[in-house]
């Protein structure tokens, strides 16, 4: 019965992941964290760090699509392709750019919890390293356009120094 759940939660978060793997984060925590209690929000959290570090799609390597969900997204490239230049699609995608943006500032939103950044009760030394990190890699790679890869060495680093 579990595998059925499994399909058609992954169906669901693959029919309307719009916006790709970052998008889809906050549905597939609502889906497997708070829906389904599948998971911590610790262990998803560790998941989508996983997932962000091996080479690939954020969405696959989270293992959001399933089957089906395939097989739509064959047919949608196929129509897109056939029909992107006309007026309704181009409306259709200057009304969904915006509801991306939302998706992926509600899965930034989501990472910025008690265990990705403590308390300042808790641990106030780990909660403001955590934001620093925070400001210094959206800094670092949004405008100083610092390789990616390179902050998260900087970063990993800057906690090996600071929090351990």
């Amino acid at each position: 019965m579990i595998f059925l759940s499994l399909f058609i939660t992954f169906f669901k978060i693959g029919l309307f992941g719009f916006g790709g793997g970052y998008g889809m984060l906050s549905l597939i925590q609502h889906e497997t964290v708070e829906s389904h209690h599948w998971l911590s929000t610790a262990e998803f959290t560790d998941i989508v760090a996983i997932s962000q570090m091996t080479p690939g799609p954020i969405g696959i390597n989270s293992a959001t699509y399933c089957g089906p969900s395939l097989i739509l997204m064959i047919l949608i490239s196929k129509m897109f392709m056939k029909y992107m230049k006309t007026s309704l699609v181009q409306s259709v995608f200057t009304g969904l750019r915006p509801a991306v943006v939302g998706l992926l500032a509600a899965a930034t939103l989501l990472l910025c919890n008690e265990e990705n950044f403590s308390t300042p009760k808790e641990n106030p030394w780990q909660f403001f390293i955590s934001c620093a990190l925070l400001i210094a890699t959206a800094v670092g790679t949004g405008y100083l356009k610092i390789n990616p890869i390179r902050m998260i060495c900087y970063a990993g680093i800057a906690g090996l120094l600071l929090l351990y």
